[in-house]
C-alpha cells in the first residue's frame, strides 16, 4: 500500500522536474548516475525488450564532443548536418504551434533577447551543445532494427531518469538538439552503425541563480485533453 509521503514524493518528483538550462559545476557522483539508471531500468518496455543503451560522458570526453558539435553549429552552412528523424512535426498545426512559440518566445524574453537579434538566440541554442555546462551528457541511442513501439518504451526511459535524477535532487534538460549532429556524435563515441541517435540530455545541480531557470512552461487543463466516458 502506497502512503501518502510517498505518493506526495513521487508526485513532487515529477512535478518539479524542469527543462534546466543552467548548471553548476558542482561534479555528480559516479554511484548517483548509476543508481538513476538502475531505476531507470526499470521502465516498461514492449516484450521487455529494453531498447535503450546510454553513452555517459564527463570530463574531457564531454568537452571534446561539445567542442566538435559547437565547431559545426558556429559554420556557416553547417556542413550539410541534418536529423535522422522528424522530432517535430513537417506540417504544425494548433495548438501545437502556438505551445512550441510561446515557451521559445517566453524563453527568450527571460534572456533580454529580441527577435531581431539572430546572433543571440544562435548562442543561446548553441549552450545546448555545451550540456548548458552540466558535469554530466547523456547520450542515447536505439538499435535501428527496432520500430516506433521501442520508441515510446524510450520515452518512459527518459522520463524514469529525470524523475529518478529529481528525487536525488539532480536536475535534467533532455535535448533533441543534438539529433542534427548525429554524425559528429558518432564519430565521437565510435557508435556502431546499427546504432541511431536518439536524443541528449544534461545532468547536474541547476544553478537557480540563472534567470533562464525561473521558467516555468504551462500545462493544459486534464479538462483538455480527457474524456471521462463512464456510460
Amino acid at each position: 500500500m502506497i502512503t501518502s509521503t510517498i505518493q506526495q514524493a513521487v508526485d513532487d518528483a515529477i512535478t518539479s522536474r524542469r527543462s534546466i538550462r543552467a548548471f553548476l559545476p558542482q561534479a555528480v557522483a559516479r554511484e548517483d548516475i548509476q543508481q538513476i539508471l538502475e531505476v531507470a531500468a526499470r521502465s516498461p518496455s514492449g516484450s521487455n525488450t529494453q531498447p535503450w543503451k546510454v553513452y555517459v560522458l564527463t570530463g574531457a570526453r564531454l568537452h571534446a564532443l561539445s567542442d566538435a558539435i559547437l565547431a559545426a553549429h558556429n559554420t556557416e552552412g553547417q556542413g550539410g548536418h541534418e536529423q535522422e528523424y522528424n522530432y517535430y512535426p513537417v506540417k504544425w498545426v494548433a495548438p501545437y504551434l502556438e505551445r512550441r512559440r510561446k515557451v521559445g518566445w517566453d524563453l527568450y524574453a527571460l534572456l533580454g533577447l529580441g527577435r531581431e537579434n539572430k546572433a543571440g538566440m544562435h548562442a543561446q541554442h548553441g549552450r545546448n551543445y555545451a550540456f548548458f555546462n552540466a558535469p554530466v551528457g547523456l547520450i542515447f541511442t536505439i538499435d535501428r532494427v527496432m520500430e516506433q513501439g521501442s520508441w515510446l518504451d524510450y520515452g518512459m526511459f527518459l522520463q524514469s531518469i529525470m524523475v529518478a535524477a529529481r528525487g536525488r535532487g539532480l536536475d535534467t534538460c533532455p535535448q533533441a538538439a543534438f539529433t542534427q549532429y548525429h554524425k559528429i556524435i558518432a564519430e565521437q563515441l565510435q557508435l556502431p552503425e546499427e546504432e541511431m541517435l536518439v536524443c541528449g540530455m544534461s545532468l547536474g545541480y541547476g544553478d537557480y541563480s540563472k534567470i533562464e531557470n525561473t521558467l516555468v512552461t504551462e500545462r493544459a487543463a486534464v479538462a483538455e485533453f480527457t474524456r471521462f466516458l463512464d456510460e
